[in-house]
């Protein structure tokens, strides 16, 4: 599968303003594991091969074992996660597929049983900002690295260094 465009050189305020935003909620302070787990499961949903291998690594460096990894999917029919994450995943499955569920009130309940206001905000926008990478990861054709590798120019485009308009890049969507 080929590349179409490199959205870096294509549009770089435009990926430097989305790395920013990615950034901000970053120090939230929503916990980096559940953060994942949602990042996971809805590029899960979306098809988003390249997402999905980041954010299984990230989640295996975190230390979350091979079941979890394995059932994120089906996590409905697992006993490998919290009620906190249930409930974040319940909301990432509402928000991703929106057009069929609607965002039910069972699944926001279940966010204030578990989250204050000001998490269920921040967990709303990480979830909205994962379908965003996931849309111009799928849609422009990104595939997974070999091995996990990212560009070198990944970390330092979303710093402001212009060496990266040059570059063809691969998106590293953790911001």
């Amino acid at each position: 599968m080929e590349q179409r465009i490199n959205f870096y050189k294509a549009s770089p305020d435009t990926m430097k303003a989305l790395g920013v935003f990615g950034a901000a909620l970053d120090k939230r302070g929503l916990d980096a594991n559940l953060v994942n787990l949602v990042k996971l499961r809805a590029s899960q949903i979306n098809g988003c091969a390249y997402c999905v291998d980041l954010h299984a690594r990230d989640l295996r460096k975190d230390g979350n074992d091979e079941h979890r990894l394995y059932t994120t999917a089906v996590w409905r029919e697992t006993p490998f996660f919290s009620a906190r994450e249930r409930a974040a995943l319940a909301w990432t499955e509402s928000l991703t597929q929106l057009s069929d569920t609607h965002a039910p009130d069972a699944d926001y309940q279940g966010l204030r049983e578990h989250f204050t206001d000001s998490e269920i905000v921040d967990l709303t926008m990480v979830i909205g900002v994962i379908n965003i990478w996931n849309r111009f990861v799928v849609g422009f054709r990104v595939s997974p690295t070999n091995k996990g590798e990212k560009h070198e120019c990944q970390t330092s485009f979303l710093a402001g260094d212009d060496a990266c308009h040059n570059a063809a890049s691969v998106p590293d969507i953790r911001a």
